[in-house]
């Protein structure tokens, strides 16, 4: 019996950030404990699997203080304003990828080979070989989505060499297109509680390789076209992941602390609806709120023609967020009808989606605070209750050290208790997001087998079954209101909105009446700021409010990747330290210095694989900073 030899080392990036597949390499000490024949390649994809839904350590500082704010689905700092914590991308980067997860999936794919290679094969290895590949493509693409270049051919026992990002995409490319093609779908399958997300039904995963090609092809629609539209559209002849029952998503462990625990259950962490979440629904689709709330609510629902409170010395107005410097004191007349599900409208107590966190306190309760003056004396108390409002993010300076109500936890709708409470199934991919790449795909007149119209409403139907609100579908998408960024939903109407529009508003401190000319943003980075309403801001404004909550790295790309949807500026009472090139000279206008575009590598890095690091810095093209854009982002 021959004995197993260890198949990867892991990186050599340090003994404390970069250690190896622990458990596999303690086996591997003593010759007894395993054996070639015992290595069974579906506990390698277990392990990467599992591994990757991320502790709620690593999900706090990744999922929710990195992606969930630059992508823009709650409300938040650090990140957004340029900032960076070195010990949780060392964390996710060391801990996570190289002595975990892709550790581990390339870990199944050698032993796989190797078995093959010796005839030591089970009638299923071959296809467990494709889906390690499978998964290693998305693992890698996560990895290298977030950092840039990275090693292509790591786990060799010797400190690797880094690859440009546009060699790591043309990697994970051919991967899925030949994994695909080599999956035998009537091949016998191993037990499928080794697969926590399609338990080894090979038609679901290569129908989610062949949709994962779509989104890397397309994620190269502005950097290189040519590759982008060969390979998409190669993958979009092939069997697409088009079926909610086909949905990639693993199954959340409560009341734990592993890999399983939801990635949004940390209760100090509030979720709170973002602005540019807030722009994109509010008027878009013309579903009435008296439609979708209680008849308790009615009488806080707003006319369509009111902006709210005005409050210019508590709120701030330096940025381009189009309601700067208002509060809503009630419920928007009309509303995408995905909004209230996803988060839950201040003071909605019997709601049973209302999140109570933190169980410590009261303050998810609480929806009473105050204006103060600078001694600190009330100047208006506010009440929350059934009310719709999202901060900017950014330095309020002085106005927010007076604002008691602006990001309170009770104050501002916040995410579902079922995203909160560990019980549900984390999405990494969905049929909706098969539907709106299409419907890009066909703007951009790339072959594609349905029609742009078709899919785009298709992926709109797709998210509002899952979210139950598919009594809505029809009047939503023939819908031509404008919501605040200026889009609308029907596919046919591609009226451009007004300069401005005119409100009312109330003043806060006077309670006087008066109307306003509202300007729909300009987003300078897509075409100029000329066009709010066309094709594809309505396909990427309706794939951003789909992917919300569970695929905030999508959304950072989509807008790293083309500008769109419009997301607001900082605000900058005071200069943003992480963000200089934002000013009170420019901060109404949007560039890509204002956003983020990438994470900076771990500090352990270069002192451990200086050669390797001065290779990946030397393929960004840019400093090693969150503001450097990567080689598929869409240049200002």
């Amino acid at each position: 019996m021959k004995r197993f030899i260890k198949y990867t080392a892991g990186l050599l990036l340090g003994a404390t950030l970069f250690s190896g597949c622990s458990k596999f390499e303690e086996v591997n000490t003593d010759p007894q404990l395993v054996t070639e024949d015992q290595v069974q390649v579906e506990y390698f994809i277990n392990n990467a699997l599992i591994g990757s839904q991320m502790d709620p350590h690593i999900a706090e500082r990744i999922f929710v203080l990195y992606w969930k704010i630059a992508g823009r689905q709650q409300f938040g700092g650090g990140i957004s304003s340029g900032g960076y914590n070195d010990g949780w991308s060392s964390d996710y980067y060391g801990g996570g990828y190289m002595g975990g997860w892709l550790n581990a999936i390339n870990s199944g794919v050698q032993v796989a080979e190797k078995q093959i290679a010796d005839g030591n094969i089970k009638p299923y290895t071959n296809n467990l070989l494709q889906i390690s590949r499978i998964w290693r493509a998305y693992l890698m693409s996560e990895l290298t989505d977030n950092f840039g270049p990275i090693p292509i051919n790591a786990f060799q026992g010797v400190n690797p060499e880094f690859s440009d990002v546009k060699t790591v995409y043309y990697f994970m490319l051919e991967e899925l297109k030949d994994a695909s093609s080599k999956l035998d779908l009537e091949a016998a399958k191993p037990e499928s509680k080794f697969d926590q997300a399609y338990g080894f039904d090979y038609t679901k995963w290569q129908k989610y390789a062949n949709s994962m090609r779509l989104r890397l092809a397309m994620r190269l629609s502005e950097a290189d076209p040519a590759k982008a539209k060969a390979e998409f559209e190669a993958a979009a002849a092939l069997p697409l992941l088009t079926a909610s029952g086909e949905t990639f998503q693993v199954a959340e462990m409560p009341n734990s602390w592993n890999a399983l625990t939801g990635v949004m259950t940390r209760q100090w962490n509030s979720f709170m609806l973002s602005a540019t979440m807030n722009n994109l629904v509010k008027g878009l689709g013309g579903v009435k709120t008296a439609d979708q709330v209680p008849a308790a609510m009615h009488a806080n629902i707003k006319p369509a023609d009111y902006v709210g409170l005005k409050f210019q010395d508590h709120f701030t107005m330096m940025t381009n967020d189009p309601t700067a410097g208002y509060w809503l004191d009630g419920l928007p007349n009309t509303i995408d009808p995905r909004a209230y599900k996803a988060y839950i409208i201040p003071g909605d107590f019997t709601n049973p989606e209302f999140n109570g966190y933190p169980e410590w306190d009261n303050t998810a309760e609480t929806t009473v605070r105050n204006l103060v003056d600078a001694a600190g004396a009330v100047v208006k108390t506010l009440d929350a209750k059934y009310t719709w409002n999202a901060p900017v993010n950014g330095d309020w300076g002085v106005k927010g050290s007076k604002n008691q109500i602006r990001a309170y936890t009770g104050a501002v709708p916040r995410h579902a208790n079922k995203f909160r409470n560990s019980t549900n199934k984390r999405i990494f991919f969905a049929p909706w997001e098969t539907y709106f790449l299409l419907a890009e795909g066909a703007v951009r007149g790339w072959t594609v087998p349905m029609g742009g119209q078709e899919a785009y409403e298709a992926g709109i139907d797709a998210s509002f079954a899952y979210w139950g609100v598919s009594g809505f579908a029809s009047t939503y998408k023939a819908s031509t209101d404008y919501n605040n960024a200026g889009t609308s939903v029907s596919w046919a109407h591609t009226v451009e909105p007004p300069a401005t529009h005119t409100m009312k508003f109330t003043d806060g401190y006077t309670n006087t009446p008066g109307t306003v000319e509202i300007k729909y943003p300009v987003n300078n980075l897509y075409k100029n700021g000329t066009v709010r309403n066309d094709l594809l801001t309505k396909i990427i404004t309706q794939k951003f409010i789909a992917q919300t909550p569970w695929l905030p790295l999508e959304t950072w790309s989509d807008h790293r990747r083309l500008g769109l949807p419009f997301f607001e500026n900082p605000a900058i009472e005071n200069p943003l330290v992480n963000m200089p090139d934002l000013t009170a000279a420019n901060y109404m206008t949007s560039n890509k210095r204002f956003f983020p575009q990438r994470l900076k590598y771990p500090s352990s890095l270069p002192a451990s694989n200086a050669a390797g690091y001065a290779q990946a810095v030397g393929f960004l093209g840019g400093p090693d900073e969150v503001l450097t854009p990567l080689w598929w982002a869409k240049q200002p």
